[in-house]
């Protein structure tokens, strides 16, 4: 255990960070999840719909830094290219 003030805020600090940013990232893959069983339910409405729901997420995450830029795009390109793909 740290001794030091400042080393014992940054446990802190630390601690509450890795929480958010693992929310937020449960919450992307929730969100990919959901445009993933769109897809498979064959519903291209309901994937559309997911798709702009996941898209905003994964952009909302890259914008607080949890995922990078390039990450965000790839991810956002992947389920975009999966329901344009869709029969």
């Amino acid at each position: 255990m740290a001794n030091i003030k400042s080393a014992k805020k940054r446990i802190l600090v630390t601690r509450t960070k890795t929480e958010r940013n693992k929310a937020i990232k449960s919450g992307v893959k929730t969100a990919i999840k959901k445009v993933y069983a769109a897809i498979e339910s064959g519903n291209k409405d309901a994937a559309k719909a997911e798709l702009s729901a996941a898209t905003k997420t994964i952009e909302m995450a890259a914008t607080k830094g949890v995922y990078h830029k390039n990450n965000a795009a790839r991810k956002v390109s992947r389920i975009s290219k999966a329901v344009n793909g869709m029969a």
